[in-house]
């Protein structure tokens, strides 16, 4: 198993819809979800306990486990310590930046708006864990919160009878408030609904596998999520400046996530093109996780792509909306202009995705299949709420006194005219 390099223009309905209608594969074992939730909701800790049991194999003994995080950090090498507190740092410092002002300007005479700012009081952090330790979502998750002001940061991870004590660290490090030892679905119904053990949150963010990503479907409603994710997923589009070997390193990368990922590259060159698929063979010979990155490699929504020309490369991608899009061409910023939808972009040689997954600040929780065509990735706006706020003097009131109330005659909306109106009155009874 290989990737194959595909010809855009050749590309069959069935093709497109492989590359384009992407999903998390969610609907299969919704019905599944759907029981443990509502016996996560009914029966608390006790049901949160069995399916731990059952599905993870541990049986916990504690579900809280906030002290074992931070003794994880006091017991860390002290480079692993340094590498998480730089990447903390590096995050924490990009995300101070997106942190609002409140702010308020008068708009015409005696008409006076603006909005506030306020952190939501409690969220939930997915944490992931079985495959592969993820101490990066740690930090991408609970920093942001913690920047945004959030009273009660709570991370919940799943079990394992040696607990990774990198992502154990990471958590402390990040500044969670309380962490608990349970993961998958029971995980997400406990944050939604609480339990004798886990606090209520209001909003749950962080990524995870199918069954945490249909879980957060199935309770969104009762609270609120940031968005539904898939399995990793990147586009890089390179021309016949870009050293094969880089882009191949990239889509090899994405690729070791899960078999389930889907890695693109997308070139005008022919021979850029075999070039990368040669490569991307001869890496994956190499790497660890071999098996996993030629399952993706092999999935349909996997592949390198000629384009006729760089137009078509970058309609594709725009319509392709990538979790990840590394541009390495001679001209990356024109590149980049033309290109709106994307979770995250990497642009240069220089910049691997890598970079972005660990320390350079910026948020790896990002939309995947095509989420970036709506929305962004994890930041401090998601933790936070805006009001609006508005104050009339009798002035500005006047000055669009007659445009509320046609507008409320015209809704048959009588009482609302008649609030406004009532004012009018009092001021030209003055």
């Amino acid at each position: 198993m290989s990737i194959e390099v595909h010809t855009i223009a050749d590309l069959g309905p069935d093709d497109r819809v492989a590359f384009f209608e992407r999903d998390a594969g969610i609907d299969a074992i919704s019905d599944d979800v759907h029981e443990i939730v509502e016996r996560v909701r009914t029966e608390g800790d006790v049901a949160v306990r069995e399916y731990t049991n059952e599905f993870d194999g541990v049986t916990v003994g504690n579900l809280e486990i906030t002290d074992q995080c931070e003794r994880a950090y006091d017991e860390l090498e002290d480079d692993v310590c340094e590498a998480i507190e730089t990447a903390a740092a590096n995050v924490r410092e990009f995300h101070e930046a997106q942190v609002p002002d409140d702010w308020r300007e008068e708009f015409g005479p005696g008409r006076e708006l603006g909005r506030r700012f306020r952190p939501i009081e409690r969220v939930g952090v997915y944490v992931p864990g079985g495959a592969a330790a993820y101490p990066s979502s740690a930090i991408m998750g609970v920093v942001p919160a913690v920047v945004a002001g959030v009273e009660h940061v709570t991370v919940v991870t799943p079990p394992a009878d040696e607990m990774n004590p990198v992502t154990l660290a990471a958590i402390h490090v990040a500044g969670a408030d309380a962490v608990y030892s349970v993961g998958g679905v029971q995980a997400i119904a406990g944050l939604a609904y609480g339990t004798e053990t886990i606090t209520r949150v209001q909003k749950i963010v962080g990524p995870g596998n199918k069954w945490v990503t249909a879980a957060k479907a199935a309770v969104r409603g009762d609270v609120e999520i940031d968005f539904l994710a898939g399995p990793s997923e990147i586009v890089v589009v390179a021309d016949e400046t870009a050293d094969p070997g880089d882009v191949a390193a990239e889509l090899v990368a994405q690729a070791e996530h899960d078999p389930n990922a889907s890695v693109v590259a997308v070139t005008a060159d022919s021979d850029t093109a075999a070039a990368i698929a040669a490569a991307v063979d001869e890496q994956a010979n190499a790497r660890e996780r071999e098996e996993t990155i030629r399952a993706a490699l092999d999935n349909d929504a996997s592949g390198v792509l000629l384009a006729r020309s760089m137009s078509e490369a970058i309609l594709f991608t725009e319509e392709y909306a990538p979790e990840h899009l590394s541009i390495i061409t001679d001209d990356d910023e024109s590149v980049l202009e033309r290109i709106d939808s994307a979770g995250s972009v990497f642009l240069g040689p220089n910049t691997p995705v890598a970079a972005g997954d660990y320390a350079s600040g910026t948020n790896h929780v990002l939309p995947t299949n095509g989420g970036a065509r709506v929305t962004g990735g994890l930041s401090v706006e998601t933790f936070m709420r805006s009001t609006t706020v508005q104050r009339l003097s009798s002035e500005g009131l006047s000055e669009i006194g007659e445009t509320i109330t046609t507008l409320a005659d015209a809704e048959g909306l009588e009482a609302h005219a008649a609030s406004v109106r009532r004012r009018l009155d009092d001021e030209s009874s003055d």
